[in-house]
Order: structure tokens, then C-alpha cells, then sequence
């Protein structure tokens, strides 16, 4: 039997579809996803103030994504309705991260395997629960695949080295501002100089704050974290015993939970 001249494999089309895929999220920048004492902290390079990369989808979860904008906000708004008509004809308490992550594999999972062109894109959907054991973290790929995902999630352009220099400063039951240290640590690159407050995108789904937990950390609250994590790693390599001596006129410790704007889910 002669194969038709153009013929590819099925095999050859998922493989193709496969590396189209991570080419265009590799070129992204990466996002961070990580457990805190209070909850969970997304941080993301984005020096755009119109197109975010980490928004709310509900009460307690949020959504962050890299890769092709246009193709992960219609994601985020599907999520968005999804969690809207769940909530309202049945209970607020039905709707999860596990349900989103679910719905956003079937569509990432259709879309690779029956469209020409697969969707650029890898997602997390978190769900941050009363206690840091009833937290939940979920990594979407390309093709629909789910990871349950603990303590820590970095995706996007360099993942694995962003991952590994993660991995070297997280520990359990870091305050916020030493999990945004470390998420800085990881985002950026060996030698290179750390993105300014203005060139971030940071929030958290805090476990202490009533009712909606999401909440975006910018301005001068976002400044205030950073300047404590800097003075943190700074009497950290001066020594132990210069920095148990007791300061007169020291700045504060910043809250672990600052108050800030929430996300309204516009997208804008």
C-alpha cells in the first residue's frame, strides 16, 4: 500500500503540535506560584499596567498564565462564567480549583488534539484553603495535561532554572515577605539586576482577609514588602550577631497581609 505523497503521522502531528507549543511559551516570561504562611503568592514580570497575567476567578482561587494573551484570557473569562453560573445556581462553596482545572483540561485537551493550531499557553488555577494543608495548586499544560503541584509552581521561558533557584530558597511557612524574596531570587537571572516594583505583578490569595481573598499588591504597599525582604537579606549576610542587636529608630516589619486593591475580574 503506497502512503499518500504529504502524508504525516498522527504520532509525527502530536509531536509537531508539542514543540510548536513550548517554543511559543519559552519565549514568555516566567511566572511564579508559591505557598506562604498565609496563604499563596503569585509573582510575574510584567511592565504592562492594562494586561495581567494573575487575576481572580472566584472567593478563593486565582489564575495566573504565560504564554499568548489572547489565548489565556479567553480561558480566564470562560473560568469566570464557569465559576459565576456554579456558584449562583448552587452553592459559592461548589465551585473549586479542582472543577476549573478540570474544565480548563477539557478544553485545552479538545483544542490540541482536533485544531490545526494548539493554544500557547500553561496555567495555574490555586485554591487557598483555611489551613495551608487544605491549599491547592493546579498546573495546566498545552494539551490539557494537570498537575497537582505542591509548596511551589514556576512556568514559562527558562521553568527549570527558575524552579531549581526557587527550590533552593522556599521552605514551609515563609512570611510574605521572605516568599517574595525568594520568588525575586528565582525570576532573576544569575548576575542580573532584580525587576523594580513598577515592572512587577504581584498578589496573594490570603487565607485571613473575609470573604473574596484575592487581592493585587502594588504601589507603596508592594514597595514596603520589598524594602523589608532587601533589609532581611541584608542582616542575613552582615551575620547573626549584628542583626540580633536591637536597632533603635528600625523600620517595621511589614504586615503579612496588606491591605490592596481586589481584582474585579475585567481583565483591565
Amino acid at each position: 500500500m503506497s502512503i499518500p505523497f504529504g502524508y504525516v503521522s498522527p504520532e509525527q502531528q502530536m509531536r509537531d503540535k508539542a514543540d510548536y507549543a513550548r517554543k511559543g511559551i519559552a519565549r514568555g516570561r516566567s511566572v511564579v506560584v508559591l505557598q506562604y504562611e498565609d496563604g499563596i503568592l503569585f509573582v510575574a514580570p510584567n511592565p504592562s499596567r492594562a494586561l495581567h497575567k494573575i487575576s481572580e476567578i472566584y472567593d478563593r482561587i486565582g489564575f495566573a498564565a504565560v504564554g499568548r494573551y489572547n489565548e489565556f484570557e479567553a480561558l480566564r473569562l470562560g473560568g469566570i462564567r464557569y465559576a459565576d453560573i456554579n456558584g449562583y445556581t448552587y452553592d459559592r462553596e461548589d465551585v473549586t480549583a479542582r472543577g476549573l482545572a478540570n474544565l480548563y483540561a477539557q478544553n485545552l485537551g479538545q483544542i490540541f488534539t482536533e485544531s490545526l493550531k494548539p493554544f500557547e499557553v500553561e496555567l495555574v488555577v490555586a485554591e487557598v484553603g483555611d489551613t495551608a494543608d487544605e491549599d491547592h495548586i493546579y498546573r495546566l499544560t498545552f494539551d490539557g495535561s494537570v498537575f497537582d503541584e505542591s509548596g511551589l509552581v514556576a512556568m514559562g521561558g527558562q521553568a527549570e532554572a527558575v524552579a531549581g533557584r526557587l527550590k533552593e530558597r522556599y521552605r514551609d511557612g515563609l512570611s510574605l515577605a521572605d516568599a517574595l524574596q525568594a520568588a525575586l531570587f528565582a525570576l532573576t537571572e544569575p548576575g542580573g539586576e532584580r525587576p523594580p516594583a513598577g515592572q512587577l505583578e504581584v498578589a496573594v490569595l490570603d487565607r485571613n482577609r473575609p470573604h473574596r481573598k484575592f487581592q493585587r499588591l502594588a504601589g507603596p504597599r508592594l514597595e514596603a514588602l520589598l524594602a523589608g525582604s532587601s533589609a532581611g537579606e541584608g542582616a542575613v549576610d552582615a551575620g547573626t550577631a549584628e542583626a540580633a542587636a536591637p536597632q533603635d529608630g528600625g523600620s517595621q516589619t511589614p504586615p503579612t497581609a496588606p491591605e490592596g486593591e481586589i481584582d474585579t475580574g475585567s481583565g483591565g
